[in-house]
C-alpha cells in the first residue's frame, strides 16, 4: 500500500510518474489543487477509470497535449466542489457529473471546462458514470462522426470486450447495426454476445477473416473499428466488404505494414479513415459531448429494457493500488472499464 501524505486544504492527493517506465514508476504525492478558470468548473473526483493512453502516458510515449494536465487521467465522475467565473450552463455546487478531459483524473480535485460535463443518470452510481466518458464518448465518435454507420450494416468491433468495445456493441445494436466483435478469450467472446453481438470470434483460434466471410456469406463487413492495425491488416482487408469503412483508431498490433496494403485496399475500393479523441479542439468535443447526450445518454435506463445501454465494469481498484490496476489492464485480463476510487 502507498502511505497517503498529510492532508492540508491548498493541496490535493494525486497519482504522480516519478519517471517513464513501468507501473512501480507511480506514486502518490500531493500537488496544488486546482482552481477553475473563466467557464470551468471544479469536480471532486470520486473515481476515474482506465485508458490504454495512460499505460503508453505513463511510459512516456503519449505526452498531454500543450497546456493539459501532466496527470495521467481521461475521465472522471465526481461532485461539483465550486463554479467558475462566467458559467453559463445550470451547474450548481452539489450535481453529480462526469467529464471528458485531457488530463488530470488521477486526482481528488480536477477542474473542466463546462462544455466536457455530462449529468450523471439517475440510478448510475458514480463509480458505474466513471465507465462513460473516455470508452463511451470514443466509440460514439468512431461509429457516428467517422464511419457514418447506418442502420443494417455490418461492424467489426475488434478487442469487443474492451472498454470503447463494449460500448461500440451496444451503440451499434441501438443505431439498428449489426455488430460481430473479436475477442482473446471464450468469457470475453460471451460477454460480447450477450451485450448484443451478432458473432464474435476468438482471434487466437483460426483466421476470424474467414470467419467474418462465412458470417456475412462472402460479403464481408462494411465497418471495422481497430485498435490492433499493422498485425491485422491483411485479415482487416479480407474482412471489408467492397467500399467498406475501416477506422484505425489504435496501434496495439503495431504500426509498421508490410506488403500489398495500397494494392489490396484499391481493390475493395475501401476507405481508411483514423480518430483520435483526446488531442481535439473544445469544439469538437462539445459537439460531441453535446450529440452524445441528445441521443445516447437518456437510454442509459434502468432495468432491462431492449434498448438499454450499461457501462461495464471489470474491477474497482483504491487509488493506493493504482500500480496493481495498471499491471492488470497491461495483462489484457479486464472485461470492460477499470475503475479507479479517488476518495
Amino acid at each position: 500500500m502507498i502511505q497517503h501524505p498529510d492532508e492540508d486544504t491548498s493541496s490535493m492527493l494525486a497519482v504522480c510518474v516519478k519517471e517513464p517506465g513501468g507501473p512501480e514508476k507511480l506514486c502518490l504525492g500531493r500537488i496544488p489543487r486546482p482552481e477553475p478558470k473563466d467557464g470551468e468548473v471544479l469536480i471532486r473526483v470520486h473515481a476515474t477509470a482506465l485508458n490504454r493512453a495512460d499505460l503508453l502516458q505513463r511510459r512516456g510515449l503519449y505526452p498531454a497535449p500543450p497546456g493539459e494536465s501532466e496527470i495521467l487521467g481521461l475521465e472522471a465522475a465526481g461532485v461539483i466542489a465550486c463554479i467558475g467565473p462566467g458559467v453559463k450552463r445550470n451547474f450548481k455546487p452539489g450535481d453529480k457529473v462526469m467529464a471528458l478531459l485531457s488530463g488530470g483524473g488521477y486526482a481528488q480535485y480536477v477542474a473542466v471546462a463546462e462544455e466536457l460535463l455530462m449529468p450523471v443518470p439517475s440510478h448510475l452510481t458514480l463509480d458505474e458514470a466513471a465507465a462513460i466518458p473516455e470508452a463511451w464518448l470514443t466509440a460514439y465518435q468512431l461509429l457516428h462522426l467517422i464511419a457514418r454507420v447506418k442502420a443494417g450494416e455490418s461492424v467489426l468491433i475488434h478487442a469487443g470486450a474492451s472498454g470503447v468495445g463494449t460500448a461500440a456493441i451496444q451503440l451499434a445494436r441501438l443505431s439498428c447495426a449489426v455488430p460481430v466483435a473479436t475477442a482473446g478469450t471464450p468469457e470475453k467472446i460471451n460477454i460480447a454476445a450477450k451485450l448484443g453481438a451478432a458473432a464474435g470470434f476468438n482471434y487466437k483460434v483460426g483466421d476470424f477473416s474467414e470467419k467474418i466471410l462465412q458470417f456475412t456469406e462472402g460479403r464481408g463487413v462494411d465497418v471495422i473499428l481497430d485498435c490492433i492495425g499493422g498485425s491485422c491488416w491483411e485479415k482487416n482487408i479480407r474482412s471489408l466488404a467492397m467500399d467498406g469503412r475501416w477506422v484505425l483508431y489504435g496501434v496495439m498490433g503495431g504500426k509498421s505494414v508490410e506488403g500489398d496494403l495500397l494494392g489490396k485496399l484499391l481493390f475493395k475500393r475501401g476507405h481508411i479513415l483514423s480518430s483520435l479523441l483526446r488531442s481535439r479542439s473544445l469544439q469538437y468535443k462539445a459537439e460531441l459531448i453535446r450529440s452524445f447526450t441528445e441521443q445516447a445518454l437518456p437510454h442509459f435506463q434502468s432495468g432491462d429494457q431492449p434498448m438499454s445501454l450499461r457501462p461495464v465494469i471489470d474491477r474497482v481498484f483504491n487509488m493506493d493500488d493504482i500500480a496493481e490496476a495498471h499491471k492488470h489492464m497491461e495483462a489484457n485480463k479486464n472485461i470492460g472499464k477499470i475503475i479507479i476510487k479517488m476518495f
